[in-house]
């Protein structure tokens, strides 16, 4: 608490808070704890929302039920919506009793989409909220192929939530399309269910889902810039970034939209060298990446000097 207390608030976009357990010893959820520092810490705090007791309760009763067995299709079943809707609403309910600037990551659930406000603009929330890439691509259907390839947390889930999440993206009560990037290696993912480590490589192919989406009428391209480049500005405050106008830093990407492509071992840039969408075509290809003005990436597989900067922020 000292150390957060401490922190100057031009350096960090915000403290992230993981109310419930995932991969690495992260978990604060001592309720004292979490009051006090939605009551104290004056800068944004980002929460990874899911119920512990609800996720200990339902992997102790797979776990008995099924010992050894447990598959990845359980995953959305001990990491539920119920979880999910709890830690979330309880985030809100003290944001709301404190005034804290509240951001709730991954959200993975209809169930939670009504503790969100689309009927002000973002630059006056209060409390924000995020969805993932593949919270919006892939549902509890894919786990019979993909397996612990798609294990994250929050769990992906039914296609019912996957359809809601879109629609509450498209009328802003969800604020920003994140990728929760995490390159575990495959040996460590072809581990049995109880011990794959959560998270998915996506930070490559997060664009190239969304232009997708865009080919398929899904979205328009006006929606996925807001969403992937002006709402992270606004949302976290982000200096100088997030749109094309002078002063800004020239953050590029250039885009060939009616390009087809297919992920393969081949053009993962990853360094755990694997990706759930190997074998995926989609229309829409990133040719060129700019850093700061810098060009560090070409679509012949290139890469130049990284050209990164600190990000600051105007608070």
């Amino acid at each position: 608490y000292d150390e957060v207390m401490r922190t100057n608030e031009s350096n960090v976009c915000g403290i992230k808070i993981f109310m419930g357990s995932s991969t690495g010893n992260m978990l604060v959820d001592n309720h004292s704890v979490l009051e006090k520092l939605f009551a104290n810490v004056p800068m944004l705090i980002a929460t990874h929302c899911e119920d512990e007791a609800t996720i200990q309760q339902q992997f102790n009763y797979y776990k008995d039920k099924y010992g050894a067995e447990m598959k990845p299709f359980m995953h959305p079943l001990i990491r539920n919506e119920a979880g999910c809707f709890l830690s979330s609403s309880r985030a809100v309910e003290m944001a709301n009793k404190y005034g804290t600037r509240l951001h709730i990551l991954h959200i993975s659930t209809m169930d939670e989409l009504s503790l969100f406000n689309n009927e002000i603009l973002l630059k006056d929330k209060k409390i924000t909220s995020e969805v993932c890439v593949h919270h919006l691509y892939f549902d509890a259907g894919d786990y019979e192929i993909l397996g612990n390839l798609i294990k994250c947390n929050p769990a992906i889930k039914s296609g019912k939530h996957k359809t809601a999440l879109f629609q509450a993206l498209l009328d802003d009560r969800l604020d920003i399309i994140a990728t929760d990037h995490a390159p575990h290696s495959l040996e460590e993912k072809s581990q049995s269910y109880e011990y794959a480590p959560s998270g998915i490589p996506l930070v490559q192919h997060s664009l190239n889902i969304m232009m997708d989406f865009y080919q398929k009428d899904m979205i328009s391209l006006e929606k996925i810039v807001e969403k992937m480049c002006h709402a992270p500005a606004e949302c976290f405050r982000i200096k100088d970034r997030g749109y094309l106008d002078e002063g800004m830093y020239a953050d590029l990407v250039l885009v060939n939209s009616i390009e087809k492509w297919k992920v393969s071992k081949e053009n993962i840039h990853y360094k755990c060298g694997w990706s759930p969408l190997e074998g995926k075509e989609f229309m829409g290809n990133v040719v060129s990446t700019y850093v700061n003005g810098n060009q560090v990436y070409a679509s012949d597989g290139t890469f130049r000097q990284g050209s990164g900067m600190r990000l600051t922020f105007d608070r």
